[in-house]
């Protein structure tokens, strides 16, 4: 059975030291999934693909097949990735406004992996007053082990050699919340349903 991990990056730029983290995040989970035997499949969504479908979807209520096919991909991923810049001590509006369109309950249960950049160290624990209850508050697992990159982390040897010991960290972790999860299949209401004449007998008058 394959594990489906969902990658969502914040990012704005292109390079995006968002984008940095979150892959470094997801080849590491990656290798830990093997190592313990399991196919991998990343889909990696990047919000800033879908800034204008964001919120077109917040003014109609409904998504772009692009923008419906990237939530699908998240929804139903056995396991969840999720990286934002930090701006003004909180969250990017951008990575908010993706998870204020799913549906209630949708990442209920899920395992998440979240992580962090931003200019100085000082924004590192917005990922513990903003990041993590978004998604205590969407009933997802969040992992112990949050990874918050600096640009600081980027820039030596030993300081780079931290981040990748975060990062193995969360990552094992996110594994092992992953691997005693029953694998997430998508609900088909046609795939074996009651036969009506079970339907007739549960509801007749006894």
């Amino acid at each position: 059975m394959t594990t489906r991990i969902a990658v969502v990056s914040a990012g704005l730029s292109q390079p995006s030291s968002t984008r940095m983290l979150a892959d470094r995040l997801a080849t590491a989970t990656t290798r830990e999934l093997r190592a313990a035997g399991a196919e991998v499949e990343l889909n990696v969504v990047d919000l800033r693909d879908h800034a204008r479908e964001l919120a077109d979807n917040l003014l109609t209520g409904f998504p772009a097949p692009s923008l419906r096919a990237a939530i699908d991909q998240v929804v139903t991923a056995d396991g969840l990735i999720a990286v934002t810049p930090i701006f003004s001590a909180s969250y990017s509006g951008l990575f908010k406004t993706f998870f204020d369109v799913l549906e209630p309950d949708s990442l209920a249960g899920k395992p998440v992996l979240a992580g962090a950049t931003g200019g100085t160290e000082r924004h590192s624990l917005a990922l513990e007053h903003a990041v993590r209850p978004l998604f205590t508050y969407l009933r997802s697992i969040v992992v112990p082990t949050a990874v918050y990159a600096a640009t600081s982390d980027w820039g030596t040897r030993d300081a780079d050699q931290a981040l990748n010991n975060r990062i193995d960290r969360a990552a094992a972790e996110f594994t092992t919340q992953i691997l005693g999860r029953p694998t997430a299949v998508s609900a088909d209401p046609y795939d074996e349903p009651t036969p009506f004449a079970n339907l007739l007998a549960a509801n007749a008058p006894r």
